[in-house]
């Protein structure tokens, strides 16, 4: 059973950090391409950053034109975590972010972790 479990999310203040963990289970992981997206209320879900896998693909990363600069997507192969560094939050980064894994026709998501920005 593939699973896919986000942690880290929490209420932070403007200006401050978090990281957020998505551990995988029931893949093979490093080949997957491992992406977080993010949704806020009344929007449409968003790319926020990707990394491929370094096995099937190039291993690079891609950023939403919102979080370049300030947000930072790895991942733990030994660890089947991919992590999402978030430096500098505003809050209109507020959302539930969710972790995706895909593979040619499989995708899988998560079920998502609220992080809200606010003083």
């Amino acid at each position: 059973q593939v699973q896919l479990v986000e942690s880290g999310g929490g209420l932070v203040q403007p200006g401050g950090s978090l990281r957020l963990s998505c551990a995988a289970s029931g893949i093979t992981f490093s080949i997957y391409d491992m992406g977080w997206y993010r949704q806020a209320p009344g929007k449409q879900r968003e790319l926020v950053a990707t990394i491929n896998s370094s096995i099937t693909s190039s291993g690079g990363t891609k950023y939403g034109d919102s979080v370049k600069g300030r947000f930072t997507i790895s991942r733990d192969i030994a660890k089947n975590t991919v992590y999402l560094q978030m430096n500098s939050l505003k809050p209109e980064d507020t959302a539930v972010y969710y972790c995706k894994g895909e593979l040619g026709r499989l995708v899988y998501w998560g079920k998502g972790t609220l992080v809200t920005v606010s003083s």
